[in-house]
């Protein structure tokens, strides 16, 4: 069975690029358009990965990745902030709350289905 992943991202064109990246790379992918949906989604299954937006509506990523890493029973999520937001004071807020990396947009398609190949591994 595929391993899962969830986008969290209120962006359609974005949505639908990642998705298509994603089921490309052969992985499950649901998605999620508000911080709420996205923890919503993670209590009902949880992914492997999530690709995870800044700035969605509800509950912003921060919030979301600090919700999720409280919770001893997803440490094994993987996390992958995007983000428009690329200084370092943000990378650096990301990471310290539990982000497994961090990847800004614009960004490339390969980049980032190669780090979801490298935080998944290659097993499924």
């Amino acid at each position: 069975m595929p391993k899962s992943v969830l986008i969290v991202e209120d962006e359609p064109n974005i949505v639908l690029s990642l998705e298509f990246l994603v089921k490309q790379a052969g992985y499950d992918v649901r998605v999620a358009h508000d911080g709420e949906a996205a923890l919503k989604a993670v209590e009902e299954s949880s992914p492997a990965l999530i690709l995870l937006d800044i700035m969605i509506p509800k509950r912003n990523g921060y919030d979301v990745c600090q919700s999720i890493r409280a919770n001893p029973d997803w440490r094994d999520i993987r996390i992958l902030m995007l983000t428009a937001k690329g200084r370092d004071m943000e990378r650096e807020k990301g990471l310290a709350l539990g982000a497994d990396d961090y990847i800004t947009k614009p960004f490339s398609t390969r980049e980032l289905a190669d780090k979801v190949k490298q935080h998944l591994g290659d097993g499924r």
